[in-house]
């Protein structure tokens, strides 16, 4: 099992904007069944940690292909990634081996 973390570093002042729509990114690749349920977090502002980044994490029971053919982008999903690209400064993801004490 393997923890997925994608990493938005945003416009100064849009977190709470961005962390909207990347829970909406969520939600509707859940909704097409292609993802599990993700958990979406802010730091900086109120909390420890870089300023104006949001966090989106997601678990999967393996590594693939974000681009292979079972993998369609879900209905209604370009508006929302317009919208936050328009506030994100960059992106990157991480991946994690989830340690199952075996």
């Amino acid at each position: 099992m393997f923890l997925v973390r994608r990493i938005f570093k945003v416009k100064k002042g849009t977190a709470r904007k961005a962390a909207k729509l990347i829970t909406q990114i969520g939600e509707m690749y859940e909704k097409a069944g292609q993802r599990t349920p993700s958990r979406v977090y802010i730091s900086g502002g109120g909390v420890p940690g870089p300023a104006d980044t949001v966090y989106m994490e997601w678990t999967e029971e393996a590594l693939r292909s974000a681009y292979r053919e079972q993998n369609p982008v879900p209905p209604g999903m370009d508006p929302v990634y317009a919208e936050l690209r328009e506030l994100q400064e960059e992106t990157f993801i991480e991946f994690y081996d989830l340690y199952s004490g075996s």
